[in-house]
């Protein structure tokens, strides 16, 4: 059995504005009806393959729930690290939750990569199963289509010849080189893009561990052991595992491991790091343009147009490599050779406070999510839509009172002591201090205008006295 680990964590901040740190670029909808994480999840749904664990940070835990449900996976594990720190701590934790089954075989996997060949993955898979069988460690090497300087390197002693993908010792590791290595790398055949992605049984990563970086092995370790459930969450303990080191798996396992084999992947494999990326793997026009959304390319040339919200509409006239990405509170405009400069703007725009730079209009919730429409001195007017069966926490406010009117479906309304149906087109009265709740009894998504006035409307100002979600009162402080 394969049991499949996924990594779900990092910000994406080459995306922006389309990727923050709220809401990263695996959630998104990059490359078609689902997102780049729910294609992963799709991805190991075979024969032989168990439900995945994903290891994701604290703030994604709905999120990855969520979508988890929505890409059909059954009974998946979702381990929860208290702070990020690196590929290598997240993988030696699973590796650590399954270590009562020594010879399972791990299939690890970013959560942010496309493929658009599922069959020659899968195909790459079986044989790299094989070898893992045998003891081996694997990495997965993407078969380059152009001499890319922005990923790195993995050297084969022997150039890649025929289509059948099979087992290759590794040479070496290998830096984003300068673009005339790269078109050496390109010509050689014998270098493919380093993917990230790797197979290996428990015992035998475990004991690379050991080996090979065994300062890793008790902060972990102990962070498993005293891990504790949290609703359907597998939560790993703080303290230790903030003790762990930053550091990636190739840095510490793979770099320095003498028995490393490779398996050669030709499967349409991106990583969407930039818009760049995204634009090469869209699907074109005979002018070399990619549109998503409410645009309109007048006279443009291989040029990405991409409007993210229903209301804006993206008019290119005349564009030529040029990148436009416009969102409901932010636009991005730049040259195609300079896209990987977006995470550049983003520092600069988290060092002046611009909110932008990390955060949503729309802000996800266990139960939804809820959009500011309107924000003035003494006044806020949100957007909330709540999930079938949801349910807001039973709360109070000290400086605020809201006016709720539903515009679609029904909801079930608590204040202080009195329960009532607030249905399409009705309203209701909540005022300063007043305990309530809000749920959606029904079988469509409740749409509802929230209405606040009062001295501060800061989304702390909460105070919660019951959440079916088991948050804290600083924790998911909205609703």
């Amino acid at each position: 059995m394969i049991h499949p680990v996924i990594l779900c964590g990092g910000s994406g901040t080459r995306l922006w504005p389309l990727s923050r740190k709220s809401y990263p670029k695996q959630f998104a909808q990059l490359n078609g009806e689902t997102s780049l994480f729910e294609q992963t999840v799709k991805r190991v749904q075979r024969p032989g393959i168990a439900d995945p664990i994903v290891v994701t940070h604290t703030d994604y835990r709905f999120i990855v729930a969520e979508q988890l449900q929505t890409a059909g996976a059954d009974a998946p594990t979702i381990m929860i690290e208290p702070e990020a720190r690196n590929t290598a701590p997240a993988i030696l934790a699973a590796a650590l939750s399954l270590h009562e089954q020594p010879d399972t075989i791990m299939l690890v996997m970013p959560s942010d990569h496309a493929i658009a060949d599922e069959d020659a993955f899968d195909q790459a898979v079986r044989v790299a199963e094989q070898a893992a069988e045998a003891g081996k460690l694997i990495t997965f090497g993407v078969t380059p289509d152009r001499a890319e300087t922005g990923y790195g390197y993995l050297e084969l002693f022997d150039p890649i010849t025929g289509t059948v993908p099979c087992a290759q010792p590794l040479k070496g590791f290998v830096e984003k080189p300068e673009q005339a290595i790269a078109d050496e790398f390109l010509a050689s055949r014998r270098h493919l893009w380093n993917a990230g992605i790797f197979m290996f049984r428990v015992s035998e990563i475990l004991e690379a561990f050991e080996v090979l970086c065994p300062r890793l092995m008790m902060p972990v370790r102990r962070a498993v052991d005293g891990a504790r459930r949290d609703l359907d969450f597998f939560r790993l303990d703080e303290a230790p595992y903030k003790m762990a080191d930053d550091i990636s798996i190739d840095y510490a396992i793979m770099e320095v491991c003498e028995t490393l084999s490779v398996i050669p992947l030709d499967c349409g494999w991106s990583d969407l790091g930039s818009w760049a990326s995204v634009w090469k793997t869209g699907d074109a026009d005979e002018n070399g343009v990619v549109q998503n959304g409410n645009t309109t390319s007048i006279d443009c040339k291989n040029t990405l147009l991409r409007s993210e919200t229903d209301g804006v509409q993206l008019v290119g006239i005349g564009l030529n490599n040029i990148t436009a990405i416009a969102t409901g509170d932010a636009v991005l405009v730049a040259d195609m050779s300079k896209s990987e400069n977006v995470k550049t703007a983003v520092k600069m725009l988290k060092a002046e406070k611009i909110k932008q730079a990390e955060l949503f209009p729309k802000d996800h919730r266990p139960w939804g999510h809820f959009e500011t429409l309107s924000l003035g001195d003494r006044f806020q007017v949100k957007q909330i839509v709540v999930r079938p069966g949801a349910a807001l926490s039973l709360q109070s406010h000290v400086h605020r009172s809201e006016h709720w009117i539903v515009v679609a479906g029904s909801a079930n309304v608590t204040v202080d002591h009195e329960v009532k149906l607030v249905s399409e087109n009705q309203s209701v009265y909540i005022p300063l201090g007043a305990i309530h709740r809000l749920e959606n009894p029904g079988k469509v998504p409740l749409h509802l205008i929230e209405v606040q006035t009062g001295a501060y409307l800061g989304e702390d100002d909460i105070v919660r006295y019951e959440d079916i979600y088991a948050r804290s009162r600083t924790d998911d402080k909205a609703a």
